[in-house]
């Protein structure tokens, strides 16, 4: 069994209120809608777990699997899509809403009516040097539509991939199969989010901080899911 160890560039190790946590990512095959994301945790990650860990997986790979990755060449956009995209943020860190294929999504995910709302609210936003307001209306639905970028792995470099259904159940699937903690979580080079836990015990607002500088990475590292460990001092 190989050895585990952080990606390149990332750093194994944070200190979170005072105590230290070691993110060990852990690589995998391309998931896809013909995998069980309870099966590919126990195949890739049950060996390495250890008493007191938590298995964090990424939201887009429990979205991958559960067939929520749409093809580019089944998507069209419609003209409100096209016009919408225009009033959203372009970050340097992914798409987002910013083609009209994306937009296209959320419009289908969230409804016509709360996207012109947001719309609206991110251009009063723009008038006072204000960013980020059409996502904080638009909702988590718009906000975790994820599009293709240069880096993403194939086939999902030619898909928008949705955010996932039921992240909580998900988790406690996932737990129930490898006898550990597990969370679903959203994270980026420039946030993070806990969307499921197999426990309510879990402090997810903590968990999000431990993984904050995203150490599954944002490429080509093809680590969908990782461990969570506290570091014991002797």
């Amino acid at each position: 069994m190989a050895e585990l160890s952080a990606n390149e560039g990332k750093q194994a190790i944070i200190e979170v209120d005072g105590v230290s946590y070691t993110r060990l990512p852990i690589k995998t095959h391309v998931v896809t809608a013909a995998d069980s994301i309870p099966d590919v945790a126990a195949q890739y990650a049950k060996a390495h777990l250890q008493e007191g860990d938590i298995l964090f997986i990424s939201e887009k790979c429990v979205a991958c699997s559960q067939k929520r990755a749409v093809p580019l060449t089944q998507i069209h956009p419609r003209p409100l899509a096209k016009f919408l995209c225009k009033f959203v943020y372009k970050s340097p860190y992914g798409i987002g809403l910013g083609i009209p294929e994306t937009m296209e999504m959320a419009l289908c995910e969230c409804g016509t009516p709360r996207m012109l709302w947001a719309a609206f609210i991110s251009a009063v936003g723009k008038l006072f040097g204000k960013r980020g307001w059409f996502y904080k209306v638009a909702g988590y639905r718009a906000e975790s539509i994820d599009g293709p970028t240069p880096y993403t792995l194939p086939p999902y470099n030619k898909c928008v991939v949705l955010g996932p259904e039921n992240p909580d159940k998900v988790a406690r699937d996932v737990a129930e199969r490898i006898g550990f903690a597990c969370i679903i979580v959203d994270v980026n080079d420039l946030t993070g989010k806990i969307l499921g836990a197999s426990s309510p015990e879990l402090n997810r607002e903590k968990l999000a901080r431990i993984l904050k500088d995203n150490p599954l990475g944002q490429s080509a590292q093809q680590t969908p899911m990782g461990i969570i460990r506290e570091v014991k001092h002797a």
